[in-house]
């Protein structure tokens, strides 16, 4: 039988959704805030040749970089003051939630510090994200002005207005992730890459029509992968709405004449617990250094620098060392993150502070170890599912040497993002019918 909830939430129409005016206001917040950010990847930073700039990016659009213009939404590619993106604050967040982990101090903040806890964390990632902003967008123009021909006029001044830009371009894009999640629908951070990558989808669309026509790509291999991505389309959705549900049961109790408690639920526990999560973490690590390198790397090396030229020919989409890496820090990241957003000791202690127990498990540390049983196996499938629905089209793309690129990353960033904001759609809904419920029944109850 379907919960109350359940009920609710079928019940759910456009006429449920014309009454919410709060709902409307953050939605309009939400896309006024996506509108802004398309904007910003088209202001130019100043002093950069865009022909030369654009023969330079045409020569690695294909490899690492490419995937990194797709994130940032064009902006590599047309080196804008969005460029950097949410990398170094993604990034900040991947130091500062390790570190909670095994720094003393930052673990005591993380596990009982509370609200106050989370917000000093949330402002030391700020300050590395600063910090990792100045260092990134330094080596970036460091490398522009070494580029003989993309900078008009190289020097100090171009070094220093480039890193002023593209550092603040990655704050405010972190301020106005944080305002659209608090004032908007949807996580602010996955929403900006999101809108970045739906941004370049046409033209990646139209890229591979073009290369059909020309001959360059197979009609047969257009129509394998336009099926690959169905398929795993379907597989996301599947997987991201697959969960282990664990049966909860609370004891009878006898107050007065009258018997409470006897209740049954479930603890849902989500296959992919993680999210999105690791291969935007996976991508943020790879894509950094695998960009400077592409950068230094070029012809003009000198004879013992030459084996750049072969790291960044063993970084491009479906070779083995990408592919290695990319998978590796994808199973990593899954299980990291999941211990951080999961506690089963917390979560057995809160089970039987409630009284509730697992049926045929001591609450308690039996409960835990259990949970954590359960977690780790699903945990190794959510692994499982989210590295090859992010490598298995690099490596059609490697088998077949289709020279375009639509990887499985932004399939799943794309489809579970989505997922996740019409969640969250429809949980404004449902807050929204219960107010109405609830003003209901206090009008009915003083008609009385």
């Amino acid at each position: 039988m379907a919960s109350a909830a359940e009920q609710l939430a079928a019940n759910l129409n456009f006429g449920a959704f014309r009454k919410a005016t709060e709902l409307h206001k953050r939605i309009w917040f939400t896309l006024m805030a996506m509108i802004v950010y398309r904007l910003g990847t088209y202001i130019v930073i100043p002093g950069i040749d865009p022909v030369a700039f654009q023969q330079a990016f045409s020569g690695q659009a294909q490899g690492i970089l490419g995937m990194f213009n797709m994130i940032s939404g064009g902006a590599v590619q047309r080196m804008a003051i969005f460029a950097l993106n949410v990398g170094p604050y993604i990034s900040a967040s991947i130091i500062v939630q390790l570190l909670g982990t095994v720094y003393p101090p930052w673990e005591k903040l993380r596990k009982e510090g509370g609200e106050a806890g989370r917000k000093t964390l949330n402002q030391y990632t700020r300050y590395l994200t600063v910090v990792l902003a100045i260092v990134q967008s330094f080596a970036i123009a460091a490398g522009l002005a070494q580029s003989p021909g993309l900078v008009i006029n190289p020097g100090p001044f171009f070094i220093i207005s480039t890193v002023v830009m593209l550092t603040g371009g990655t704050m405010f894009l972190m301020w106005l992730g944080e305002q659209i999640t608090s004032r908007g629908v949807g996580n602010g951070v996955s929403l900006i890459i999101f809108a970045g990558i739906v941004a370049q989808l046409p033209q990646y669309l139209l890229q591979a029509l073009e290369l059909t026509r020309t001959g360059s790509m197979n009609p047969g291999t257009l129509l394998l992968l336009i099926l690959v991505v169905v398929a795993v389309t379907v597989a996301i959705v599947f997987m991201e709405r697959s969960q282990r549900r664990l049966l909860v049961q609370y004891p009878k109790r006898q107050v007065g004449n009258r018997m409470f408690g006897g209740d049954t639920s479930f603890l849902p526990l989500k296959i992919n617990t993680s999210g999105v999560i690791p291969p935007i973490f996976a991508s943020s690590l790879l894509l950094l250094p695998a960009s400077i390198v592409g950068f230094a790397a070029g012809a003009n090396l000198p004879e013992q620098m030459q084996w750049l030229n072969v790291v960044v020919a063993q970084l491009q989409h479906g070779q083995p060392l990408f592919m290695t890496i990319y998978g590796a820090l994808i199973v990593f990241f899954c299980f990291f993150y999941t211990s951080v957003v999961f506690n089963p000791e917390d979560t057995a202690e809160n089970l039987r502070k409630y009284g509730g127990f697992l049926p045929g498990i001591r609450p308690g540390k039996r409960t835990a170890e259990y949970m954590d049983f359960v977690l780790s196996r699903l945990t190794v499938i959510g692994a499982a599912y989210i590295t090859v629905v992010c490598l298995l089209p690099e490596a059609l793309m490697g088998v077949f040497h289709a020279q375009f690129y639509m990887g499985g990353t932004s399939l799943l960033i794309v489809v579970s993002v989505t997922m996740d904001t019409v969640a969250q759609i429809q949980s404004h809904l449902l807050a929204h019918q219960y107010e109405g419920l609830i003003k209901k029944s206090k009008l009915r109850g003083r008609g009385r």
